[in-house]
């Protein structure tokens, strides 16, 4: 029998952390053939969710997705992540969060008999070392069209 992931264990538990302290908690996900997301908000194959309650509806995360529906654009559309996709789960308000490593752009490699299978790695986030490396934060808000009054959210790269 083989060992079952810890990554979706530690994004609930930090994710309950978050609603606990009032923080908002955002998904930051890579995007790819099986993510289910509003392409218009992916910028360089990532998207950064708020997956906080009042900004999803049915949220539910279980051991192999997460699964929401949430407004872009005042537009309901259902959301639905694969664990396999999370890069991160961090606090808005603070940063602090834990990333994970991921490789969903490489084709998985088979495993033979008596082969040992790859582990998935994890890595602690602190966001005054290793910020989530993306650049545009999506809060589940429509896109401004023309000029705007205040600007989009981002995070800076640090490395």
């Amino acid at each position: 029998m083989s060992e079952q992931s810890a990554k979706p264990y530690l994004v609930r538990a930090l994710y309950e952390w978050c609603v606990d302290q009032g923080y908002t908690p955002f998904l930051a996900v890579r995007v790819d053939e099986k993510t289910k997301v509003p392409m218009d908000y992916v910028k360089d194959g990532e998207i950064i969710l708020n997956v906080s309650p009042l900004a999803t509806h049915k949220l539910t995360m279980d051991n192999d997705w997460t699964l929401f529906n949430a407004r872009f654009n005042g537009v309901s559309q259902e959301i639905a992540v694969p664990f396999a996709a999370v890069v991160g789960i961090f606090a808005k308000e603070t940063g602090y969060g834990m990333g994970f490593q991921v490789d969903i752009e490489a084709a998985p490699a088979e495993v033979s008999e008596g082969s040992p299978a790859a582990a998935p790695s994890l890595a602690a986030v602190n966001p005054s070392v290793a910020p989530i490396t993306t650049e545009t934060v999506v809060t589940n808000v429509a896109p401004t069209v023309g000029s705007s009054t205040k600007p989009k959210p981002t995070l800076t790269v640090v490395k």
